[in-house]
């Protein structure tokens, strides 16, 4: 028998979700402070409210969750069993969403560094030193646009 989950307990499970102060990106964001880089967090006046913003470098940071955002061959992405359709919508919500905020980020001037979670957790992450290299290189680089994965 299917679970058949009532909207309001829904609401409750989504809103012990976390949108902010992730372990990930508390992860980046002491590697940035250890290293000298000066940055502010979720900045309104940004499209999507990017998770650390480096106005020096005019660089935004996203520190993606590899389940929310439909991280692609990673193994911290499977595809859910139960409620596929909507979950499937979400993230696929999730995904066009990030690809409207990267442009319009683009568009204004802003280079975009997406951080995805795989870069950091415990499992097959990157070292501290791979991270700085990938961070240090994606500061410099002329790309406008610089995933950095597990």
């Amino acid at each position: 028998m299917a679970d058949i989950v009532s909207p309001e307990k829904r609401s409750a499970m989504m809103s012990g979700i976390r949108g902010k102060d992730t372990k990930p990106e508390i992860i980046v964001r002491r590697l940035l402070h250890r290293l000298g880089y000066r940055f502010r967090l979720y900045r309104r006046d940004l499209p999507g409210r990017p998770d650390i913003v480096l106005p020096k470098w005019r660089t935004v940071i996203l520190v993606n969750g590899c389940y929310w955002h439909g991280h692609e061959d990673c193994h911290l992405f499977r595809a859910p069993k139960t409620r596929t359709e909507f979950w499937t919508n979400k993230i696929e919500g999730n995904q066009a969403r990030d690809r409207r905020n990267h442009a319009a980020l683009r568009d204004a001037g802003w280079k975009v560094i997406v951080i995805w979670e795989c870069a950091v957790s415990k499992k097959l992450s990157l070292s501290a030193e791979q991270l700085e290299d990938a961070i240090s290189a994606a500061l410099t680089s002329s790309e406008t646009l610089t995933d950095i994965r597990g």
